[in-house]
């Protein structure tokens, strides 16, 4: 496995992004066990995980419990970073609502140490802007965190440039990672991804699949990323993944996966090294 880093810390070159283990739909705990076990088993190091990755009401934090599990009962699960985040709350009814306010980030920060079981989280990040709160006084909450330990690294997720840049400044030029959707089909974070790749700071896509699973339909955008796994006799996805790592040395990519086979293709895409040309397709698409 290929690696690079957030912040101080080295991490594999693909991540592994637990929330389909948590939401509508989720695996029974045992294949969730199994996937994040085959991740780790593949020499991934970095999850991504939330406290509002779950279900009902009752079982806030439910993918925090499940990857601290099944870290305490493998023997590399002392070896990976894992990244939470506050923020985002899921009152039950399959809906998202924000609470950026400094009181509640604390407050979320301090369940999630206890739902993980360690002194300090290995990287926290600020969830989602709230229109409500100033992003000064989230980010200040998050620096407070950052000062007293309770954190070992600051990051943010949804952020647009401003946002990263007054994170950064609010932090004291500590902000080590930027969470943003980013895709085949989503590629509206273009501009943040150049600004973290010029200020040396993990750029993390999430849902880095998105539109691949359309890849091989007749007349499909995304053709392109079908032809190339067909002419390297690799899955589409890992043609994905590997032409996200390509754009930059800053991008660590954390596909979702609920399945031990999934994450195992995820990871082998730090081992295709695409073409200019067949990049330049893609960039193209």
């Amino acid at each position: 496995m290929h690696t690079r880093r957030i912040g101080d810390v080295e991490v594999s070159a693909i991540g592994l992004g637990a929330m389909p283990m948590s939401l509508e739909g989720r695996p029974d705990e045992a294949r969730s066990l199994a996937t994040i076990h085959a991740a780790l088993d593949a020499g991934v190091t970095l999850i991504d995980t939330a406290d509002a990755y779950h279900r009902d009401a009752d079982d806030v934090g439910h993918n925090e419990t499940l990857i601290a599990k099944a870290l305490a009962s493998h023997d590399r699960g002392g070896d990976v970073l894992v990244a939470t985040k506050g923020g985002h709350l899921r009152p039950g009814d399959g809906s998202w609502t924000l609470d950026g306010s400094p009181q509640h980030l604390k407050d979320a920060c301090e369940a999630s140490l206890r739902r993980l079981g360690v002194e300090a989280i290995g990287l926290y990040q600020f969830h989602r802007p709230d229109p409500r709160v100033p992003y000064a006084d989230s980010l200040g909450a998050i620096r407070d965190l950052l000062d007293e330990g309770k954190i070992r690294m600051a990051g943010i997720s949804n952020a647009d440039p401003e946002q990263i840049g007054l994170a950064n400044e609010i932090l004291g030029g500590r902000l080590v990672s930027v969470q943003n959707q980013f895709s085949p089909a989503f590629r509206s974070s273009e501009p943040e991804l150049r600004l973290c790749d010029e200020l040396g700071i993990a750029f993390l896509p999430w849902s880095p699949l998105g539109g691949i699973s359309r890849a091989g339909e007749l007349g499909s955008s995304h053709a392109p990323f079908a032809r190339i796994a067909e002419a390297r006799a690799v899955s589409p996805q890992r043609v994905c993944l590997a032409w996200m790592l390509a754009k930059s040395p800053v991008v660590v990519p954390i596909p979702g996966a609920s399945r031990p086979g999934t994450i195992r293709d995820s990871a082998a895409a730090t081992d295709l090294v695409l073409t200019a040309d067949e990049r330049a397709e893609l960039d193209a698409v």
